[in-house]
């Protein structure tokens, strides 16, 4: 996937993925980058510029929750987590995105 067309698909997906990225564990927002990126093979690489702000409406939102703890190298890092409100919204979000996918599918598959 080109760079342009991969920030315009994580742009509108961005908070499914967080979402998804916390059903695993708590992580602090680096780890979540980092999750997303790993969990792809390397082909979805979130901007940390994107991510914070995601992070923060998520929160403002209910979705997520967050708390101070110590990185793996002993820095302080904000730890974020799943709430059952963003657990509810991510399974909302999935079956939205699987109607999306098999619409656009379909559409791609028309002959004409």
């Amino acid at each position: 996937m080109s760079p342009t067309n991969q920030s315009d698909v994580l742009r509108g997906t961005l908070e499914m993925l967080v979402l998804k990225t916390l059903t695993l564990s708590p992580l602090h927002g680096w780890g979540i980058g980092k999750r997303i990126q790993q969990l792809s093979e390397g082909a979805l690489e979130v901007n940390q510029g994107s991510l914070y702000p995601a992070l923060q409406r998520l929160e403002q939102r209910g979705l997520i929750g967050s708390e101070w703890g110590a990185s793996d190298n002993n820095r302080r890092a904000r730890y974020y987590r799943l709430t059952p409100r963003g657990r509810k919204a991510l399974g909302e979000e999935k079956e939205s995105w699987h109607r999306f996918v098999t619409a656009v599918d379909v559409l791609l598959e028309a002959s004409g």
